[in-house]
């Protein structure tokens, strides 16, 4: 190579290293990486579609980064088959970035969800064939995440966006080299690669909804810096309660000059005034991407680096209702006014390394993920004739930092995959306020015909104020040796694991409190006047700790893993992938000592279980495009922190209360499938399954509702199993005999439907563990929290999706029509004898179209999406015959946006 070229290939990295950016969303075509440069890549820059008439399998596979792949999975920049799903040894389905483009989705849990028998809950979590997200495993590059959701361990996929994101894998049967908490599926992302030559994209993007765009909300104020997803100290605990929390004296033992203190310092009217704001503006979303490589002598370093920032507004006006009996008979009538403000950041920054054979990659995500919440609510309580009024604001920030380290290594026939890497994510919600005023409506009440709140914790009238912190770290590594023993017929692959995953989770309520005498014309004051410092010092308003019992936890799960992995073709066409993972597991919660005199410190989990888990596919390749598969395996589902921490945790989402139940235990799956696969070329393909899996101690969600607010609990039921099959149809048809217009064009169908049963088994002498503070965990007959024959939470019977599309072959043309339908599925257990609450997703309606043009010899991708038309709302309910509560309904409405991005 020439000096001129050295400096210029220099020039161009260390430009790609200076300046931040972000992956375009929805690229016209993957980034390859390290392929011989006569390699043309799947799309040219002009967004050319593979030519259906090539012969798949000679085609460049998708970038897939799994932990001990050997030769079965292509790993990222190796030359291998096309058609990953065909040639993997597991089952499995992988959206490449075309995949992913076409569908306009934004993100990855509504992308995913279009997979074969995946559906998505709607806060970013992803239900496997009708098993709820425990039973789901989510890695970055073959790598595991922790999760910034307190509601899960497993990290809600809508925070990637499909921007930073160059392929997702689901594989359905398990196999030794991924985590033994495996129950319906692995869901495996890999980010952007070094691409081959220098680049940098630009795009913006403007959208809303007919709900919220040009519509009425409420908002709050907040800080300056709010509309960047980031704040300022106005948030931070003020000096008097920080030096509180510092101690170790609990708030009722503080005299009541040293409560008002503190109680003077939580009153912000930034934070807590709401407001009404007309013709609510559209969303925006923009960003940046650039990299580049340079070759030196026989190496070749590379890099990419992507920034994304968008914001983004939703109204929503829920009807919320909560029983009074077993016959469904009204307690509460509210209507919830809320308005979400999501501000959502992300960048990577990746590097990459090839000598000779050995490449090395190293990954640096961070996302940051913001809520900003305001909420109005009104209603009716039946019982007592009270009209009452609620008001919530919320700050909700979510964030994630990642650096793995990868390294494949080749020595001859041996070939070393080692990884590691740290993950810390962190939520944090300040100045969680919410206010309760109540109108009696009484004729012989002075201030019957008024909003009031005397400020009295015993009468009921709620003001309160939440800060909750949540910090999890995980450190994890691993190592794979895979040789081939006996060439061409077994290689034999084994591999080690350490993960450790440690988790704080403090939660500190405080409520204001007065004495009984407070006048009632004074508690119609606005929230902010309501705690002014002439207030609080005049009529002895104090403090009182809801949360001193339990106010922070600790958890732990440390797990160890060994495993051995044999890939056998001891006949053309057939393939024997059989191991066995031993892994050895601890896992722990307990509260924290805050306090010098604290009592009831026995919310304690200790779980220490080793387990083989023996896993084997057989693949039988008939040779003419038809092949069989059949699987068996044997994986645990361990309880979420979550579900074990005693601490109560309010979903902004669902408004929806949970607390955790230190006795669960493990469950423990026996899976099974049977697959038959028909390839007919130009990339389609047909498939039929049917699986079947038992579940031993499945943890179940069940609830109670007082007043209006809905808790819930987890509990182990007995046992459960699950039976159902698959269809799937992938089929391009090259329009060329139509000519004239047609004749670049192709057709694309993708449909896939699945069906799915469950139910538990509850037998009248069964029990499960409930924990009571002060008593313990206490066994309970497991008929009084569960049914026998009821199927599984999260699990729908039918799911379905279907694309109808038309696409150029020649350059960047697509117009896309996206259906998918889920029927009703159970979100929580009703405790007490109440029926189960149920949502029904129904049938959803969308279409993308993509358009690219040159301007001034620029490539400009234009895209416009259309999504819901039919206008599907969100129902969430319990019914019994003719009676039906809505716990969580509201109208959804009908999305657009407008998106350009080029490319330089």
């Amino acid at each position: 190579m020439s000096i001129g070229k050295q400096l210029a290939g220099w020039l161009l990295f260390t430009t790609a290293l200076t300046f931040p950016a972000a992956a375009l969303a929805q690229d016209t075509g993957a980034q390859d990486t390290g392929e011989e440069p006569d390699t043309p890549p799947a799309d040219t820059q002009e967004g050319a579609q593979d030519d259906p008439r090539q012969d798949p399998v000679e085609d460049e596979a998708p970038e897939v980064s799994i932990p001990g792949g050997g030769n079965v999975i292509t790993v990222t920049g190796r030359r291998g088959p096309r058609d990953i799903t065909r040639s993997s040894t597991q089952v499995v389905s992988v959206l490449s970035s075309e995949d992913i483009a076409r569908t306009g989705d934004g993100d990855i849990a509504s992308a995913i969800s279009r997979v074969t028998g995946l559906s998505d809950n709607g806060d970013g979590r992803v239900f496997v064939r009708g098993l709820g997200d425990r039973y789901s495993l989510a890695l970055l590059n073959g790598l595991p995440l922790p999760s910034p959701n307190p509601l899960s361990r497993v990290v809600p996929l809508d925070i990637f966006p499909t921007d930073i994101i160059a392929s997702s894998l689901v594989q359905k049967t398990y196999s030794a080299n991924f985590p033994g908490e495996f129950g319906g599926g692995v869901i495996n992302l890999t980010t952007q690669a070094v691409p081959d030559e220098g680049f940098v994209k630009i795009n913006f993007g403007v959208s809303g909804d007919s709900i919220t765009t040009f519509e009425d909300s409420i908002q709050y104020y907040g800080t300056r810096l709010d509309k960047f997803g980031f704040t300022t100290d106005r948030r931070d605990p003020p000096p008097e309660l920080q030096r509180f929390l510092n101690g170790d004296t609990q708030l009722s033992d503080l005299t009541l000059a040293e409560q008002q203190r503190i109680a003077v310092q939580l009153n912000e009217p930034n934070l807590n005034v709401v407001q009404r704001i007309g013709k609510t503006r559209p969303n925006f979303s923009g960003g940046i991407t650039m990299g580049g490589a340079v070759d030196i002598e026989d190496a070749r370093l590379g890099a990419i680096a992507t920034f994304n920032l968008s914001n983004s507004y939703r109204t929503r006006s829920i009807i919320s209702q909560t029983p009074d009996d077993l016959d469904l008979n009204l307690r509460t009538d509210f209507r919830d006014f809320v308005t979400d403000n999501r501000i959502l950041a992300n960048g990577l920054v990746g590097f990459g390394l090839e000598v000779g054979k050995h490449r090395f990659r190293w990954t640096n995500v961070y996302i940051r993920d913001v809520l900003k919440q305001a909420v109005i609510s009104e209603g009716e309580n039946i019982q007592d004739g009270d009209t009452e009024r609620q008001q919530k604001t919320g700050w909700f920030e979510r964030q994630l930092i990642d650096s793995q380290l990868i390294a494949e290594l080749e020595f001859g026939e041996l070939e070393f995959d080692l990884r590691g890497g740290y993950a810390q994510t962190d939520r944090e919600s300040p100045y969680e306020y919410e206010f309760q005023y109540v109108r009696t409506n009484n004729p012989g009440d002075p201030t019957g015909e008024i909003f009031v709140n005397p400020l009295n914790r015993i009468r009921g009238d709620l003001a309160t104020i939440a800060f909750s912190d949540l910090t999890e770290k995980l450190w994890y590594g691993g190592v794979d040796v895979t040789y081939p023993v006996i060439p061409d017929i077994l290689s034999v692959t084994v591999g080690g694991a350490y993960s450790d995953t440690s988790r704080t989770s403090s939660f500190r309520e405080f409520l204001f409190d007065s004495d009984s005498d407070f006048p009632a014309g004074v508690g119609a004051l606005r929230p902010d006047l309501l705690l002014g410092n002439a207030i609080i010092e005049f009529f002895d308003v104090g403090l009182f700790e809801t949360s001193q019992v339990f106010p922070v936890f600790a958890a732990d799960l440390e797990t160890k893993a060994g495993y051995i992995k044999g890939n056998l073709t001891p006949l053309e066409g057939l393939t024997i992938d059989i191991g066995v993972r031993y892994e050895d597991a601890t896992q722990s919660v307990a509260p924290v000592q805050v306090f010098a005199n604290q009592q009831n410190l026995d919310a304690v989990t200790q779980i220490a279980n080793d387990y083989f888990l023996p896993a084997g596919t057989i693949t039988y390749d008939f040779g003419n495009g038809f092949q069989v598969r059949a699987s068996a395996s044997k994986t645990i589902a361990r309880p979420q922190f979550r579900e074990l921490i005693f601490q109560p945790y309010t979903d902004p989402e669902s408004n929806r209360t949970f607390v955790g139940n230190p006795a669960l235990q493990d469950s423990e799956l026996i899976n099974a499938e049977l697959r038959a696969e028909y390839y007919f070329g130009s990339g389609s393909r047909a498939a039929i399954a049917g699986f079947w899996k038992k579940i031993d101690n499945p943890i179940e969600p069940f609830s109670a509702f007082t007043d209006n607010d809905q808790i819930t609990q987890f509990a182990n039921a007995p046992e459960a199993t699950l039976f159902g099959g698959e269809v799937e149809l992938q089929w391009n048809y090259d329009l060329i005999d139509f000519g004239g217009w047609f004749e670049s064009k192709r057709a694309v169908v993708v449909a896939n439907y699945t069906y799915t049963q469950s139910e538990l088994k509850v037998d009248a002498a069964d029990e499960t563990f409930i924990f009571s503070p002060g008593v313990g965990s206490v066994p309970r007959p497991a008929s009084g929290f569960f049914f026998d024959g009821r199927p599984l939470t999260g699990q729908s019977d039918h799911i379905g999706n279907l694309q109808l599309g038309m696409e150029d072959l020649d350059k960047l043309q697509q117009a896309t029509f996206i259906m998918s339908y889920a029927s009703e599925r159970v979100t929580s257990r009703g405790a007490g004898g109440l029926p189960d609450i149920v949502e029904d997703p129904g049938f959803r309606l969308d279409f993308v179209v993509r358009q690219g043009i040159t301007v001034a010899g620029v490539p400009l991708e234009l895209k416009a999406e259309a999504r819901n038309i039919t206008g599907r709302d969100n129902f969430d309910f319990i019914s019994s015959g003719a009676n039906r509560i809505e716990v969580n309904t509201y109208e959804v409405g009908r999305s657009f946006s407008f998106s350009i991005s080029a490319e330089f």
